[in-house]
This record gives C-alpha cells, structure tokens and sequence, in this order.
C-alpha cells in the first residue's frame, strides 16, 4: 500500500514507526513542523530523522493538493490525531480514501477531547474508532473499533496512551485488510441518532466548586491531568484568599466529612485532605504562579479555599 500518514503527537508517531516496520510504502508524513508536541520530538521530527518525506498538514485544507494525492498514486489516507479539517476533494483522492483515527467510542463520543469528556463524566468504559473519512467531522463509516475499561487511576494522559496503543493496532489492521482484500474493508454506518459532540471547552470553564460531589470534582482533575504536559483544558482553578490556584492531582479518600465545602484538613507527607459536598478528598499536587508544589506546601489545616473564578 502506498500511504499518506497525517497527524500529530503520541498516535501519529507510532503510526509511523509501526509503517516504518511494515512493507508499506510512506509516500510522505503530513504534519505541522512548528506544532508542540506531548513527547520529546514532534512527528515531523521523527519523520525527518527516520528520512520520511515531510509535506506541511496544512495542505489538506487546499482542494488543489487532490491532485498532487492522485499523481502519488496514494492508496490511502491515515490521520492519526491530525486537526486540520481536510477538503472534501483531498478526503477523496487517494484510491481507497483516507481513514481517521478518532480516540473515541463513535458515534457517542464526536469531536475534540474526547479522553477527558469520558473520565469527567464517570465512563467505565472507552474505546477508539477507525473510520473512513466523509464530509463532517468524524463521521463516515465506522471500520473498526476497540473498547476497554477505564480504571480508576486513569487520567486523561493514560487513558490517551491506552488509545493510541490500540489505535495503531487498528490502522495496520486496516492495511492489512487492504492489501489482502480491500472489497473486504469493513463499512459500517455510524448510528447518528446516538452522536454526540464535544467542542474544546472545558466543563464548569475548568473552575472548581467545592459544594460539588467529591467524585465530580476528582474526575475534572483527572479529565485535565496530562502531567507533565500541558492541557488541552488547562488545570482545575480554585482560589486562597486572593491567590489562583491549579489542582493537578486529586483523589478520592471514601471518608464523608461534615465539615464546610472548601475546608482543608492537613495531614502529614506532601497531600492534604478538603472537604466537598459529601466527603475529603485528597490533594497533592499544585500550580501555583507557573510552579508545580506540594500541596501541603500552600495549604494549612482549618483554610478555607473558594470556588475557582
């Protein structure tokens, strides 16, 4: 197979470096040569140090690119967490499509951070989806997905790595579907009745109330948690008196309080307890004023923190 392999990130690196193994040729990698990146190196990086021709993703918006897909003889189209929305004329133009690694469970789970959107709303379960491109975002038909559980401990960075671990797996799995058979390529059509989708901003715009259940807002911290990366949706903001805070790392401690929502308990090591509308829960990890602290560093026992603003 002759394949176009665009994105970003964790996903779109180990795409590349399981094509790099496989007998399929890499016409070229499609990435944004000055985007950041959640690991070391950037996918146009590691493209340009495997000897990989590199082509900037942001040809994929030009409906003029089809041609020069067409003239590479491209079979197929990958993108691995690449966010630029392509022309409809380039989602067309390699001989059997191009094909979207979505880490989530389609059609339930459309859109932008879909990992945090799950821990946040108590999901047991996610999942990551392969599906062939058509006009929208993330919609076409469904070729292969993968679910599992998401455990307690899984933050938003664990939960992404789980998905593109499985994901890669399900882009060789259609390559090689494609080489043997591509009348054999699966096409389900997604169930849009049961589509939901999540633009990029944060729940309670990422502010922390502490009248709220404990689980609730243990699972922001965790829907936010990419340390020691940066965000998507920053970090769950509370205040001290006049000062922001960030909470990084939250937990859930199973012991009810009595006490009033925002009140800290200290207890010895870095994490301290704070009460929330039905039970402690504990807080280790901080951001405050550009440094990660402590929390027992910052809070004494019987202050009182407010809602983020």
């Amino acid at each position: 197979m002759n394949v176009i392999l665009a994105g970003e990130e964790s996903a779109g690196i180990q795409t590349l470096k399981a094509l790099a193994r496989s007998e399929h040729r890499i016409v070229a990698v499609m990435a944004s040569p000055a985007k950041k990146s959640l690991s070391s190196s950037t996918l146009w990086q590691v493209a340009e140090q495997m000897g990989a021709p590199t082509w900037p993703a942001s040809l994929v918006k030009d409906s003029a690119f089809a041609s020069q897909v067409r003239a590479a003889e491209v079979d197929i189209l990958l993108n691995a967490h690449s966010l630029f929305v392509m022309h409809g004329e380039v989602v067309d133009a390699p001989r059997l499509g191009s094909f979207n690694l979505h880490p989530g469970p389609l059609p339930r789970y459309a859109g932008l951070n879909a990992v945090s959107w799950a821990i946040y709303r108590g999901e047991r379960s996610h999942g990551v989806t392969v599906h062939r491109m058509a006009a929208g975002i993330d919609t076409g038909p469904i070729v292969y997905q993968s679910l599992f559980n998401i455990e307690a401990n899984d933050t938003a960075l664990t939960l992404y790595a789980k998905c593109a671990k499985e994901g890669v797996a399900l882009l060789l799995r259609l390559l090689e579907t494609a080489s043997r058979d591509e009348n054999a390529i699966p096409m389900i059509p997604q169930d849009l009745t049961r589509r939901e989708y999540f633009g990029k901003e944060a729940p309670e715009n990422g502010r922390v109330n502490w009248s709220r259940q404990a689980r609730e807002i243990v699972n922001l911290a965790r829907a936010c948690d990419y340390y020691p990366f940066q965000s998507p949706w920053g970090h769950p903001r509370a205040r001290l008196g006049g000062q922001e805070i960030a909470i990084i790392k939250a937990r859930l401690t199973g012991r009810l309080c009595d006490a009033p929502p925002g009140t800290v308990r200290r207890l010895a090591g870095p994490e301290v307890q704070v009460a929330c509308a039905d039970e402690w829960i504990w807080v280790d990890k901080l951001l405050v004023e550009g440094k990660y602290l402590p929390a027992s560093e910052i809070f004494q026992s019987g202050a009182r923190l407010d809602n983020g603003s």
